[in-house]
């Protein structure tokens, strides 16, 4: 589905696509924009320090056209998006999801070769984002 509601704010839900240190670069250097044209720091969210900016609409300033102008390049939070990952302790983690989104229950059913992907992306950023001594 290409709805867009997860790219913005909704009557309901405000939301905040939020960025690691290693993601904000990433999308600067490769989009040649600079990071406070897309990005401001937050705090209390660690391991993520940046949200990226909303337009007027409460809108993601990388949607174009119902589309995501970084789309191969998106954060962490949109990749997994309409799902998340919980932290249940102990190195054990399972995949939730919200049912806002219109897609669930739709379409082919999601197999375990799907969250395994989604899973080695999670530990390859959290390791490119550890900060070296």
């Amino acid at each position: 589905m290409r709805c867009a509601l997860c790219y913005g704010d909704t009557e309901d839900r405000v939301r905040s696509i939020l960025l690691l240190k290693t993601e904000a670069d990433r999308i600067s250097k490769r989009t040649l924009i600079g990071l406070d044209n897309f990005a401001e720091k937050i705090e209390g969210f660690d391991p993520y320090i940046y949200q990226i900016r909303k337009i007027e609409d409460g809108k993601c300033v990388f949607l174009k056209d119902n589309s995501c102008s970084i789309y191969k390049m998106r954060p962490l939070i949109c990749r997994f998006y309409p799902f998340q990952l919980k932290n249940l302790r102990n190195s054990r983690y399972a995949f939730t999801y919200t049912d806002e989104c219109p897609g669930i229950g739709k379409g082919p059913r999601l197999k375990k070769a799907f969250f395994e992907r989604l899973f080695e992306k999670f530990i390859e950023l959290m390791k490119e984002n550890v900060p070296h001594a």
